[in-house]
């Protein structure tokens, strides 16, 4: 995948820097999910409070994105980052120096914890305005693998919240951002073919188009999945499967840790096969593994490999989609991702808060899985029903016109 013209044809420091600032954004983004179980030993919550408690920061992170993307568009990704990265690291250690002291509070810090989660829509134009077309699958896979950073939330929260309180641990994670901040300054570079600003009313042509929001439809599924999964699945394991918080930490570290590596794989795949051949496979198989994972499996190992490998599937989505989003949507990139990636966040929002209410009203997650599942099944009719125009129209369509598109 990594071949010779692939690192001759783009900026590696910047795509580095990308990914860490992603990863460790996305850290403290889900950063409430890995910590549910103490904060709802604190304050008494119940299942629906505790689902709809992981589910603020990727509301407010979705509604952000927007945000985001249009300042990546006027003053460029790298200050609006710079923007961003400081205005998480003073809200978690004000949060820490203040105290959180009630269910409120934890929301209130959550709406903080999505300008973290607005990064997305931040490192991947960073990343994308430096690669040709030919690589924008894989280069936004790099950079969007920063997706992992929600597994170092689950895999290292909970153990840190036992020993020294899970308030703590809320100061304690301004230290691995202040690194990557550093490292952002110094090696992230904007892009020389920035295109010039636009005014606010023509982001609002982007939404004229069919195009921006089939895409959005589509990631509001594969990310939505993989994202309220990772703020769910450390309150899933320890609920369904009695697991103590560290060792569901540890599960779902692992869930993680699979879809995420597998981006890139998807990104590299789509620029192989095309992005629409490999997004209808993930869904198929996303939509399966849910549908399993929804009946009460005998196990929470058999739970554990069915779990990774549908958020395996749902990473390689994520990868297929933004292979897809700057060959049609090149010179509005910036703000495409942000609206994009909103709609990935409120499917997240959607699938962490339905999970904690089936919990409440049925006693159990199988309702919000398998209307998920269905999800993943409307979303590959709809691809199916708009492909055949995509192929027909897009090379017309695309800033890249001209070279060879693989949709």
């Amino acid at each position: 995948m990594l071949s010779r013209s692939f690192f001759k044809a783009g900026h590696t420091p910047t795509l580095f820097a990308a990914f860490l600032y992603f990863d460790l954004s996305f850290m403290v983004w889900v950063l409430l999910g890995p910590l549910g179980v103490a904060i709802a030993k604190t304050f008494h919550l119940n299942p629906a409070e505790k689902g709809f408690m992981v589910a603020v920061p990727v509301l407010a992170g979705a509604v952000l994105r927007l945000v985001a993307g249009v300042m990546v568009d006027h003053i460029g990704p790298k200050k609006t980052g710079i923007i961003g990265q400081l205005v998480v690291m003073a809200g978690l250690l004000a949060a820490w120096r203040l105290g959180v002291n009630s269910y409120h509070q934890v929301l209130a810090l959550g709406v903080i914890l999505g300008v973290a989660g607005a990064s997305f829509a931040v490192a991947l134009p960073l990343a994308s305005r430096w690669y040709p077309p030919e690589h924008q699958g894989l280069a936004l896979g790099i950079a969007g693998a920063g997706n992992s950073g929600t597994a170092l939330a689950a895999l290292f929260a909970p153990s840190l919240a036992q020993t020294y309180g899970w308030t703590n641990v809320i100061g304690l994670a301004a230290a691995p951002l202040a690194v990557a901040f550093l490292v952002y300054v110094i090696f992230a570079k904007d892009a020389p073919n920035r295109p010039a600003p636009k005014r606010l009313a023509e982001y609002l042509d982007v939404l004229k188009t069919r195009d921006a929001w089939w895409l959005m439809a589509l990631y509001g599924v594969t990310f939505g999945g993989f994202v309220g999964l990772s703020s769910s699945l450390t309150i899933y394991f320890n609920a369904e499967y009695a697991l103590p918080a560290v060792t569901a930490g540890f599960f779902t570290a692992a869930c993680v840790f699979a879809g995420s590596f597998i981006r890139p794989v998807g990104g590299a795949l789509a620029d192989r096969f095309g992005g629409v051949r490999t997004l209808s496979v993930v869904y198929v198989l996303a939509a399966l593994g849910l549908a399993v994972a929804s009946f009460q499996l005998p196990s929470a190992w058999v739970a554990l490999a069915v779990l990774m490998f549908s958020m395996m599937a749902l990473g390689a989505g994520n990868g297929a989609v933004f292979q897809l989003a700057p060959q049609r949507f090149g010179k509005e990139i910036g703000v495409v991702t942000g609206v994009v990636g909103m709609t990935g966040g409120a499917g997240g929002f959607y699938l962490a808060s339905s999970l904690g209410w089936a919990k409440q009203v049925t006693g159990s997650y199988q309702g919000g899985l398998l209307a998920f599942a269905g999800l993943a099944l409307l979303a590959l009719v709809g691809l199916t029903g708009v492909k055949a125009r995509w192929r027909r129209t897009w090379p017309e369509l695309s800033p890249a016109a001209g070279a060879a598109l693989r949709l």
